[in-house]
């Protein structure tokens, strides 16, 4: 049995998988807030799950927002946690004694999606939240690039003259495709500041068109842009702003479907096609953390064949061990 966390800004999604990669448990807890508060929380819903489960586990995997070290399991930068650095991996293995693998949320909800939605072939997972960037799936396994940076596409500059983005660079897709974004162009109270937009936008506000109208162009330059650099077959669009549902995706559709028109060699991608919603509910990063606490060099992360292959060394392993007790060769 594995064990996930997805441990995000307000909520921790935890869930237990059975041999097969289905969800057999799940449970959702606040988040605190500080490095102390987070280690607490996390180690509070893995014990309840545990407990709630009545299994023991080998592996646990953590979804995190942050800059994560694949090899120590410190995780930087964690502005909307309330923590510059923590060495988590150590912090929850020290408490429960159990192997802990550390992966960056968005990542582990590439991972995630791509088992549940029981796809083949390589895909991006788009997240748009606070922020945009992207996970890579290719041959079943996270595609992380030369430095872990593969899928930071929120800061490719599409526009020079565009608004300054914190990583320093001006017009970057993050700067209107995201929920910063919204809130710079779009100054607000409302408790969703995202939906308001989608309504006055609906409503005539010209602002507000203008608005959806770049966050929908932006969204749409991101699934570009995963296509045509990674060519995954799927891009999986997630995250807070996915919420939005139908009115989102049918601009971003429409966006693709203009750029078709006027592109023999964009309408010979057939990107409408390519782009799908992840169902609200599906407790993708989660899950993506549960199937990356195995070890890489045990478990492809394609489906189901991973378990399969743990199983079948399982049995080997026992077959020589069986012949090594009875004197036999190895």
């Amino acid at each position: 049995m594995r064990l996930g966390l997805d441990i995000g800004g307000t909520k921790t999604d935890a869930v237990v998988l059975d041999p097969d990669g289905a969800v057999l448990k799940r449970l959702r807890l606040p988040t605190g807030f500080g490095p102390e508060a987070v280690v607490a929380s996390a180690v509070t819903a893995i014990e309840n799950i545990a407990d709630a489960s009545g299994i023991d586990f080998e592996s646990i995997g953590i979804g995190i927002p942050g800059m994560i070290d694949e090899g120590t399991g410190i995780v930087r930068h964690a502005v909307n946690l309330g923590f510059e650095s923590l060495d988590l991996g150590a912090a929850l293995a020290e408490r429960l004694g159990v192997r802990v693998k550390v992966e960056n949320d968005v990542k582990s909800a590439a991972v995630g999606a791509y088992h549940l939605l029981e796809l083949q072939h390589p895909m991006a997972y788009l997240n748009l939240g606070t922020g945009l960037a992207a996970g890579i799936v290719i041959n079943g396994a996270l595609w992380r690039g030369a430095r872990g940076t593969a899928g930071e596409i929120g800061h490719i500059p599409i526009d020079p003259a565009g608004a300054l983005c914190p990583c320093g660079q001006r017009g970057c897709l993050e700067t209107v495709a995201s929920g910063s974004g919204i809130t710079r162009q779009w100054p607000s109270d409302a408790e969703y500041p995202a939906l308001e937009l989608f309504e006055a936008a609906t409503a005539g506000d010209e602002r507000a068109t203008a608005v959806v109208d770049a966050l929908t162009r932006g969204v749409a330059s991101a699934v570009r842009t995963l296509i045509l650099t990674a060519d995954v077959e799927t891009v999986v669009i997630g995250g807070g702003l996915s919420h939005l549902g139908e009115p989102l995706f049918a601009g971003v559709r429409r966006v693709l479907q203009d750029w078709a028109r006027y592109s023999p060699f964009l309408a010979s991608l057939s990107l409408p096609t390519r782009v799908c919603v992840l169902p609200d509910g599906m407790p993708a990063a989660a899950v993506g953390a549960a199937l990356i606490g195995v070890d890489h060099s045990e478990v492809s992360l394609n489906g189901r064949s991973g378990y399969r292959r743990l199983a079948d060394r399982g049995r080997r392993d026992r077959r020589r061990q069986d012949s090594g007790a009875r004197g036999g060769a190895p």
